[in-house]
């Protein structure tokens, strides 16, 4: 399980990159929310030890077990529904040995190992319809059952990164063409309706609420006291932190913190906080930061051993530079709401620890270089 490395391929950028954003967070979310910041130190270490104990195993081990992991995470994402917390009308938290966790943000991180082992055992035929369809329908049952929590944000960024490791696995440019020659026209379409006058009463009653949501960021200005209020302070917010920022702590009335104009600013609009306190520097800081983790997991992935290591480290790669994106365009206005944390960045034990995981991993992978 363990094995002889050579320290020189470890892949100490990369730590040093997470801890310092890490850091970010950690002091953003103190300013936020102060009473959070102890349990996000108790998450920075735990995640800590944790990737560094899974950078030294070789990864290539318990990926046999890909199965296992498959049927575990089936297993926990429906016990959400059976015996799951509802907060704030969404079912999303268990509690195991009395530590409440979010099995959501572990499936990311499970299903990125569940399909690496997947698309290398059938790489020579991942264009066929048979392993295609199989593939769809594997993803579709862990993605019905976090749909049903409700979670939308989670469902679509499963979806992307599992997309992002089936064009890295080599699905063929004319499938995907095809994909989009038929996805574009009906979101055309799609926009066309719900724009309409009475478009919204042509729409189920169960997916209203994300459809009003779509509007919100379409048209603020006729939702600037309902739907789209947060979404329009928080870009004030970033706007008003100009260069240097007013700092952290401080004790602006009229800041997003102070003046309780985003509810909960630790979690999904942590980058409004970051951007009001920090400035545009510290909001830079963060993007950049971020950049370098998506690079250097992706300079893993072009000197992985094996196409399961290339496919791990991708798909890390892509859950990470895909939600940090759709976060930071909420907060900026380039996307419809959607709860999502910043990686990294925002409070929440159970995301910080699966990508702390995460980075172990894809520090494993690199010090099994395909030069080795």
């Amino acid at each position: 399980m363990f094995r002889q490395y050579k320290i020189r391929n470890y892949n100490f950028k990369l730590i040093v990159f997470v801890v310092l954003l890490s850091l970010i967070g950690y002091l953003a979310i103190g300013s936020a929310q102060e009473a959070y910041q102890v349990r996000q130190t108790y998450g920075m270490i735990m995640g800590g030890v944790f990737m560094l104990i899974l950078s030294l195993i070789d990864y290539s081990h318990y990926l046999t077990l890909y199965w296992g992991f498959y049927i575990a995470n089936i297993l926990l994402l429906a016990s959400v529904l059976l015996f799951g917390r509802d907060v704030n009308g969404a079912t999303r938290w268990i509690v195991i040995a009395g530590v409440q966790f979010q099995p959501s943000e572990l499936a990311k991180i499970l299903l990125i190992l569940f399909f690496s082992q997947f698309i290398m055992k059938y790489r020579d035929k991942i264009n066929s319809p048979k392993v295609l369809v199989t593939a769809v329908i594997l993803l579709a049952i862990p993605l019905g059952l976090v749909y049903l929590e409700p979670d939308l944000s989670t469902t679509i960024m499963i979806c992307l990164t599992f997309c992002v490791m089936l064009f890295v696995g080599g699905l063929s440019y004319k499938f995907i063409g095809a994909v989009l020659a038929v996805l574009v026209p009906v979101l055309v379409g799609f926009f066309t309706v719900i724009l309409s006058p009475d478009g919204i009463n042509m729409i189920p009653e169960d997916f209203r609420y994300q459809i009003g949501r779509i509007l919100a960021w379409l048209e603020p200005e006729k939702y600037a006291d309902t739907t789209a209020y947060q979404q329009l302070n928080s870009i004030t917010a970033i706007g008003s932190g100009q260069l240097y920022g007013k700092g952290l702590n401080n004790n602006v009335v009229a800041s997003v913190k102070n003046g309780n104009f985003i509810s909960e600013p630790q979690t999904d609009f942590i980058f409004a906080v970051i951007g009001e306190e920090l400035g545009f520097i510290g909001g830079f800081s963060v993007v950049l930061l971020l950049f370098l983790i998506v690079w250097e997991c992706l300079r893993t992935a072009k000197n992985a051993k094996d196409t399961a290591g290339t496919l791990i480290a991708s798909g890390v790669a892509g859950l990470i530079g895909l939600q940090s994106f759709l976060n930071i365009a909420v907060a900026t206005g380039l996307a419809p709401n959607t709860g999502i944390p910043l990686p990294f960045v925002s409070y929440g034990l159970t995301s910080l620890v699966s990508l702390y995981g995460a980075i172990g991993i894809v520090l494993n992978i690199g010090l099994q270089q395909k030069k080795y």
